[in-house]
């Protein structure tokens, strides 16, 4: 089958692969009808490379239609349409139980300390191959796949791997209070639709923060009160939430940025060392030393008022910083932080994704392309060029 997979900084391929096949019982083989770039991707694409081989397939958000299943699988049947989440999750552990499938018990990767493991996405994470391809391999069949109707478009169901249940998460952490004001920082995909999802749940005041003219733009037609990093930064910016809050700061505030930021230079060096340096160099530097950007963090701390919540859904790396940042979210420990459980938010979001589509799910995407473009569409979207805020690929 053709694959999308990284083949070093800088430099994803289509290539052919080794089609997936049923090892357990339990599994079921998806052919992918449409699948998503992540801005967590460009961590692969740019930092991560210490803990990922040349020829892995990337990409966690997919869905498609069953091709396959295993003989223990009840519930599904080939030709059945699924979207799959992101995090690998057995669904009937203690983690699952308690609505927490981003530490399933019997996928965490414990060689390297992590939680469950995710499709596409590096030794750190399981080294599961990934969803930008033709067909993808799914375990847990019966409990891991989100069964969606046949009919509306893909775009109306395939956030349901990962951007609908990360801002859902994202906002329902920041426990924004019924008419109150949160401010969100980074307008990417998961910012934007974090906006949409505080707005629709109540929020009084959306403020979306970011310096790219079209995600500014974006979250501006569906209500977010905006403010340009270029035009308000540091003091400027505390003072214009502040504005905007009767001199409080935002109730709640959203970091979707993660070590991303604008922030260190650096930083930003370390960031792009452990991506040349062998691999027995990098791992300690990238493990070891505050190479994060905590730019965004630092702002949220100023900008949310006092009592208030901040929600981190942008991954931080590094585990030397002046926060301890990987453990803090690997482990999902308060402020409130870690990995989308995407199952345990997917029963709330679906009546949502209707012919009303309160959440603008469809044409969320800016850009919807062949798989073939798949690595020229990394590289626009690492540069931000383009106005590409969401690219969805069709193998």
């Amino acid at each position: 089958m053709r694959a999308l997979t990284w083949q070093g900084r800088e430099d994803v391929r289509i290539a052919d692969v080794p089609d997936p096949r049923i090892e357990e019982p339990s599994d079921i083989v998806v052919k992918v009808t449409s699948t998503g770039i992540c801005g967590s991707d460009l961590h692969l694409y740019a930092v991560l490379g210490a803990y990922i081989d040349r020829g892995d397939v990337l990409g966690h958000e997919a869905m498609g239609v069953v091709e396959e299943t295993g003989p223990e699988v009840g519930t599904l049947r080939r030709g059945d349409r699924v979207v799959v989440p992101f995090n690998i999750s057995c669904g009937a552990c203690f983690m699952c139980d308690q609505g927490l499938q981003s530490q399933c018990e019997t996928t965490q990767v414990r060689e390297y300390g992590k939680g469950a493991a995710l499709f596409g996405y590096t030794k750190l994470y399981g080294q599961v191959p990934g969803g930008q391809a033709e067909y993808l391999r799914v375990p847990f069949g019966d409990t891991l796949p989100v069964k969606v109707p046949h009919g509306p478009p893909d775009e109306r169901f395939v956030y349901l791997s990962d951007v609908l249940p990360t801002a859902w998460q994202a906002v329902e952490y920041a426990g924004v209070p019924n008419a109150g004001t949160v401010a969100v920082l980074g307008l990417g995909p998961i910012g934007q639709m974090c906006c949409r999802i505080a707005r629709h749940r109540g929020a009084r005041l959306v403020i979306g923060i970011d310096l790219v003219d079209e995600r500014l733009q974006r979250a501006r037609e569906h209500g977010a009160h905006t403010l340009d990093l270029r035009q308000h930064s540091g003091d400027a910016l505390v003072e214009a939430v502040r504005d905007l809050t009767d001199g409080r700061g935002a109730d709640a505030v959203i970091d979707a940025v993660g070590m991303e930021a604008h922030g260190s230079s650096v930083a930003a060096l370390a960031q792009k060392a452990t991506a040349v340096l062998p691999d027995a160099l990098a791992r300690p530097l990238l493990e070891h030393a505050g190479i994060d950007r905590l730019e965004a963090l630092h702002t949220a701390i100023e900008l949310v008022r006092r009592g208030g919540t901040i929600s981190v859904s942008g991954v931080y790396g590094g585990a030397v910083d002046p926060m301890p940042m990987l453990t803090l979210f690997d482990k999902q420990i308060q402020l409130r932080m870690g990995q989308a459980n995407v199952r345990a938010w997917t029963d709330d979001i679906l009546p949502l994704l209707t012919d009303a589509d309160p959440l603008g799910v469809e044409g969320f995407a800016t850009h919807v392309l062949p798989l073939e473009e798949g690595p020229d569409a990394y590289a626009r979207f690492q540069a931000k060029k383009d106005g590409m805020v969401k690219t969805l690929l069709t193998p």
